[in-house]
């Protein structure tokens, strides 16, 4: 059983033809994108947004007309993946390197929908993952000390025994909490550290959260 792939199945009937349609990252929304290129191939018209390179040339493979928000400013629905899902649906995100391309075009949209297989869901923020936040080169040593003072550990992300980079030209630091209890101040503070760009904290971004396990499936919706 594929949970990955029933969650992306379900997130597809949230679909419609001629929809413009963020293009997630990760896994999960990687097979969502292809669900997406079936479509497409039956016939629909559907403009995808990608949230990252690696989703626009899986985009583009599928044969997804792909834009970008100068161009569509308004995205009809986003699919997207996710590293942790409190119960309140806040969200850590970044864990795929593509946090601030993700947030972007989460903020543009009218719908957010979340993919995950049940072993994403946490009690509280940070329980099982690191916090992915994106740091600017310059200064970098700065402003990793100024993220110790949070009472969490950064660590430089590394991909083939160098410093990984974002797309954005950036470094990303996992940071180690024992837990956040309020996402939504702790999402700020952190972003008013200079050198940070922003950070994996997605607070009242998502709408659905379609959750997969071996039972079956079921969504979440978040309450105004």
């Amino acid at each position: 059983m594929d949970l990955k792939k029933m969650a992306a199945d379900e997130s597809i009937k949230y679909v419609r033809d001629g929809m413009v349609v963020g293009l997630g990252s990760g896994s999960t929304a990687s097979m969502a994108i292809k669900l997406l290129g079936e479509k497409v191939r039956e016939g629909w018209s559907i403009i995808g947004v990608p949230t990252s390179k690696d989703s626009e040339t899986l985009g583009r493979s599928a044969g997804i007309t792909i834009g970008d928000l100068k161009d569509y400013p308004d995205v009809d629905l986003t699919i997207d993946g996710a590293d942790e899902v409190d119960p309140k649906l806040n969200l850590v995100k970044g864990l795929g390197g593509a946090l601030v391309r993700e947030k972007i075009v989460a903020a543009s949209s009218r719908t957010e929908v979340i993919v995950v297989d049940e072993s994403k869901l946490v009690d509280y923020i940070c329980q099982k993952a690191p916090l992915p936040i994106e740091i600017v080169k310059f200064g970098y040593e700065s402003t990793l000390r100024k993220l110790r003072k949070f009472g969490c550990e950064p660590k430089l992300r590394t991909k083939d025994d160098a410093l990984f980079v974002t797309d954005n030209g950036n470094y990303t630091a996992d940071c180690r909490f024992h837990r956040i209890d309020d996402p939504a101040k702790m999402e700020w503070e952190l972003n008013l550290v200079p050198g940070v760009v922003d950070n994996g904290l997605f607070v009242g971004l998502a709408d659905k959260v379609i959750v997969s396990s071996k039972s079956g499936i079921r969504t979440l919706e978040r309450r105004e």
